[in-house]
């Protein structure tokens, strides 16, 4: 039996926060488009603002179908599910948006990922998204998966870029600059990102 919440808290957000895969959802309006349908992995790169408002990094990537839809309509639905522990799925169905390196709010929102070195994945844009519908099901049917580790491959690829290559790579690539279905993507060229600290993870104290 599902449930519907008001606020992303307590239990449930202490679930979301502890998975370490999510996915994302979205459509064009024209009734024939290409329905998108994304993993979201790396570690510490999803963070809940408050209690109706989330928000991911969108990294390096082989398309921008995601940025493309949320220019288009706002429309997504984000979905996390228990692949250990008690069975649950959450999804966040809600209006989100794409913030650009460009825009103002932008430096302020990357305070809320304090463990994440931005630059190794080619960091794109801050997407934003606020709630308008959050529910829980049971996730009976879901199997058990155990998490070994983050994959490095991603990191390792686009480290080695910088935000002129970055660009270049974008412009060469079919589907970032517009969509599949031909809607605008990834402003390009991007814009310069300024350098942040990294807080490192704490280490517990020795016994």
């Amino acid at each position: 039996m599902g449930k519907t919440h008001e606020r992303i808290e307590g239990r449930l957000r202490a679930f979301i926060e502890a998975q370490h895969i999510f996915f994302t959802a979205t459509a064009p309006l024209d009734a024939d488009g290409t329905v998108n349908l994304s993993p979201k992995g790396v570690s510490g790169s999803f963070a809940v603002i408050d209690e109706t408002t989330v928000a991911y990094l969108d990294f390096a990537g082989s398309n921008a179908e995601t940025i493309a839809h949320l220019r288009e309509n706002g429309r997504i639905t984000l979905m996390w599910c228990a692949f250990q522990g008690p069975p649950n799925i959450v999804r966040v169905h809600g209006r989100g948006e794409p913030v650009f390196r460009d825009d103002p709010r932008f430096d302020e929102l990357l305070t809320h990922f304090p463990g994440v070195d931005t630059a190794p994945h080619g960091l794109r844009a801050v997407i934003l998204v606020r709630a308008e519908l959050i529910r829980d099901t049971c996730g009976f049917a879901v199997p058990y998966l155990s998490y070994d580790e983050d994959r490095t491959l991603h990191a390792d690829r686009f480290r080695r870029e910088d935000d002129e290559s970055l660009s270049a790579y974008f412009a060469r690539k079919q589907d970032i600059a517009t969509s599949i279905d031909g809607l605008p993507g990834l402003p390009l060229p991007l814009p310069p990102m300024t350098p942040r600290p990294v807080t490192p993870e704490p280490v517990p104290p020795a016994r």
